[in-house]
């Protein structure tokens, strides 16, 4: 069983025991990939889009199409995400972006309210899972 990993990275300031992205070959021609949560963090460490769920959710998203790219997977191999959020008076606007992303058929999705992240400003975070073609 081949086994990657794309490390965490320091966008909270500190070490963490866990990894950003973990992937298994599960035969010959597919590879199953687990995305840890994302949060709306840009290229350079900084949690953008304060007070703005649709800012915030497309980001989370980017994030999670960069480590699928690593992967040489795309949005269209997720098969499951898993939503956290701090309200869910915005899921109007977490859908309107999410649709702009993903194709049919959609992937699974389990969607939690929480009571609060681990960057203060953050209002939604996502997770993944995908399966891609080897």
């Amino acid at each position: 069983m081949k086994k990657q990993v794309i490390p965490f990275g320091d966008a909270l300031g500190l070490e963490v025991a866990y990894s950003n992205a973990i992937s298994i070959d599960i035969s010959e021609s597919a590879r199953m990939v687990y995305i840890s949560g994302q949060l709306a963090f840009n290229q350079d460490g900084k949690l953008i889009g304060k007070g703005d769920v649709s800012v915030q959710t497309d980001q989370c998203i980017k994030n999670i199409k960069e480590v699928l790219t690593e992967f040489n997977g795309s949005l269209d191999d997720i098969v499951q995400v898993t939503v956290y959020v701090k309200e869910m008076t915005n899921l109007v606007d977490i859908h309107k972006v999410r649709l702009e992303y993903f194709n049919k058929p959609y992937p699974t999705s389990t969607l939690i309210q929480i009571s609060d992240f681990a960057s203060k400003d953050a209002l939604i975070e996502i997770e993944a899972s995908a399966i891609i073609p080897i």
